[in-house]
């Protein structure tokens, strides 16, 4: 079971699920080092995070840039070693009911792949050689099934759950945790944004409560709200032609 955490890094703090993960986790005695690109809001969530009692540290790297991440993360960890590291930041967009374009794509993927493992990557041989540390890399639902209007959303949430599942019994044996986040709908301005009923809604905060309390227990697979994973699983198994009909149905996200 990994100890309280102390040193604490999020990336995607600016808002959203990041913010309310940071509020969670703002307690005296913690240091928390949180990332993000937009520096107005990540100071509002700095605030709010010191005012609990917590150090705070703002970073601006962005996490697409894998030099200026493995800079910021070793200077922080070379200072107090990293305790938790929370892998958040993560971006979708609309097609407006058209195809993503290759842009998107990319950019998707830059965020939601590339992302995580230059958020990870820098950490994790130095958590493994001192024998201690948790990493935590947050997936979606959607990352069990693709779905029309976010291809590259559900493909970039798939393969940063499963690697971070391989990841957990590779590192677990050098006395790490890793443990794969999978949210459904959390209410935040990328769920804002779906012009959809989106069923079992949560808020920010409420998804924080659920992720800390996961963590704290090492559960390997953190799914929530609970009646969102019977969903997915059903998804998978449904055959072929009844999923194209399916996905020809399915609203697509707007913007």
């Amino acid at each position: 079971m990994p100890h309280a955490p102390t040193t604490i890094v999020i990336t995607g703090a600016s808002g959203g699920l990041g913010r309310a993960l940071a509020r969670a986790y703002a307690a005296p005695g913690r240091a928390l080092h949180l990332f993000g690109r937009d520096l107005q809001r990540l100071e509002e969530t700095a605030i709010a995070a010191a005012a609990a009692g917590a150090t705070v540290r703002t970073h601006a790297a962005d996490v697409t840039d894998a030099h200026a991440m493995a800079e910021a993360l070793t200077a922080i960890d070379t200072a107090a070693p990293i305790d938790l590291l929370i892998a958040n930041a993560g971006i979708s967009a609309g097609t407006h009911g058209g195809p993503e374009s290759p842009e998107q794509t990319r950019a998707v993927f830059a965020v939601n792949l590339d992302g995580v493992l230059n958020t990870v990557l820098p950490v994790l041989p130095a958590m493994r050689a001192r024998g201690r540390g948790q990493v935590a890399i947050v997936s979606s639902i959607a990352g069990f099934r693709g779905i029309p209007g976010a291809p590259a959303y559900c493909a970039s949430k798939a393969a940063v759950r499963a690697w971070g599942e391989g990841l957990r019994g590779e590192a677990a044996a050098d006395g790490v945790a890793v443990n794969v986040i999978c949210p459904g709908f959390v209410r935040t301005a990328m769920t804002g944004a779906n012009g959809f009923p989106m069923p079992f809604i949560i808020s920010a905060e409420r998804a924080a409560r659920i992720i800390r309390k996961g963590l704290a227990r090492n559960r390997g697979r953190i799914v929530f709200p609970l009646p969102m994973l019977p969903i997915a699983w059903m998804l998978r198994a449904l055959p072929d032609s009844w999923l194209d009909a399916l996905a020809r149905a399915m609203p697509r996200k707007g913007s």
